[in-house]
């Protein structure tokens, strides 16, 4: 089976459901070596999948652990998943937001690995913050307050925690099909039954042109209608940083404003157009709804809400404009690149981030500015010798007309 399994995805044949899920379980089981997994990893990343083999494997990786499921009480099961981008603090937003609006949301969340932050370590610069509450913990917390911030639980789709770090490893990480089963399979096993996506374009996404972030939405949404799960998607920007901090406790603080009423105009806008009911969510931000049901989120993760966050005392420095004109460009890659240079993010998984450091941008595309105005901040570690190469490159990134 497993030989007839490798054979069909080196010469292209179509495979059925049922291989895919016997080729699954071997995975998991150990039946299929690291080897024939790999294998099996290239020849598919070269031949492609059907839409049909899409949806089989991405059920075969939900099917490889538990799935979550929940009372039917009439809330929505819902969702949100991003593609990854600098600054994209939405989730911080979205989960507590739709819980106070009566909606239930069990989000399984990540860290960061390079540019592109992590909601797990964000929520960590909360003091006391557990991210990796058990399944029964989840189902309490789910219960009292209507949604959890969690990591993936070992037995959530264990399937693609192997397939994904041997992704990593061959070089098969950018393939549409991998990275569809990849997301839904742990989005499935949620027990939601609808999923926003937030397909990042541009300088600081995984999907850099708007083709790739099409072609990606597309087969999300199909394969997720397919199997079942209510998929949307949106193309969002990501030329430049969402919002005005990168930076994990930089982003929390700024989420908080959010769900306080305020914030920066882009990231009220994305998260009112992600919402099922932007009218409903904009009087939940308004209200203190929204911010409520965030300090429910936060005590039931043990995480206390009134405590500065992990990695303050840092020094800060300004970067300043050297000339006077309009802002054309505020590259996100590069800031991104800036803040994971001063210990924001990680080189590989199981690296420690620091808390507190990052960028504060103080103008962004658009904006008018003088000769000396301020253009960013840098938030450093003043024992880390890193900051003046973080400088250089929030400075390039800035483009004046």
């Amino acid at each position: 089976m497993i030989r007839s399994s490798l054979e069909a995805r080196r010469d292209g044949r179509e495979q059925s459901p049922q291989e895919l899920q016997d080729f699954i379980a071997g995975v998991v089981s150990g039946e299929v070596t690291r080897a024939q997994a790999a294998a099996w990893l290239a020849f598919t990343f070269h031949t492609g999948m059907t839409d049909a083999e899409t949806v089989a494997l991405t059920l075969a990786m939900r099917d490889s652990g538990e799935v979550l499921s929940w009372p039917s009480d009439g809330g929505l099961l819902i969702d949100k998943h991003s593609t990854g981008g600098v600054g994209d603090k939405v989730s911080l937003v979205l989960a507590p937001l739709w819980a106070s609006l009566g909606m239930r949301v069990p989000m399984l969340s990540g860290r960061g690995l390079g540019i592109t932050g992590g909601t797990l370590d964000k929520l960590e610069s909360i003091p006391g913050f557990d991210t990796g509450l058990s399944l029964s913990e989840l189902k309490n917390t789910m219960a009292e307050v209507g949604c959890f911030m969690n990591g993936q639980t070992a037995e959530l789709a264990p399937a693609d925690r192997i397939l994904y770090a041997l992704r990593d490893e061959t070089c098969t990480v950018p393939s549409i099909p991998f990275i569809t089963a990849s997301i839904l399979s742990k989005k499935l096993a949620e027990g939601i039954s609808n999923l926003v996506m937030d397909v990042k374009c541009g300088n600081g996404a995984f999907m850099q042109t708007k083709e790739e972030a099409q072609a990606l939405s597309e087969s999300l949404v199909r394969v997720g209608n397919s199997a079942g799960l209510q998929t949307e998607a949106h193309i969002t920007d990501m030329s430049q940083p969402l919002g005005l901090a990168v930076g994990n406790a930089l982003e929390v603080e700024e989420a908080v404003a959010c769900l306080q009423g305020g914030g920066p105009s882009d990231l009220r806008e994305l998260v009112l157009k992600l919402s099922p009911d932007a009218e409903s969510a904009a009087q939940g931000l308004d209200s203190g709804t929204a911010h409520e049901k965030w300090l429910e989120l936060v005590s039931a993760h043990h995480g206390d809400p009134g405590a500065p966050l992990l990695g303050g005392g840092c020094a800060r420095l300004d970067i300043k404009s050297e000339e006077k004109g309009e802002i054309v460009a505020c590259h996100a890659g590069n800031i991104g690149q800036a803040a994971f240079s001063l210990g924001a993010g990680r080189i590989k998984a199981g690296d420690p981030v620091h808390h507190g450091v990052g960028v504060l941008l103080r103008a962004k595309r658009g904006d008018t500015v003088q000769a000396g105005q301020v253009l960013a901040t840098i938030v450093y570690d003043e024992e880390r010798d890193c900051h003046e190469k973080a400088s250089a490159i929030v400075a390039a990134s800035y483009k004046i007309a």
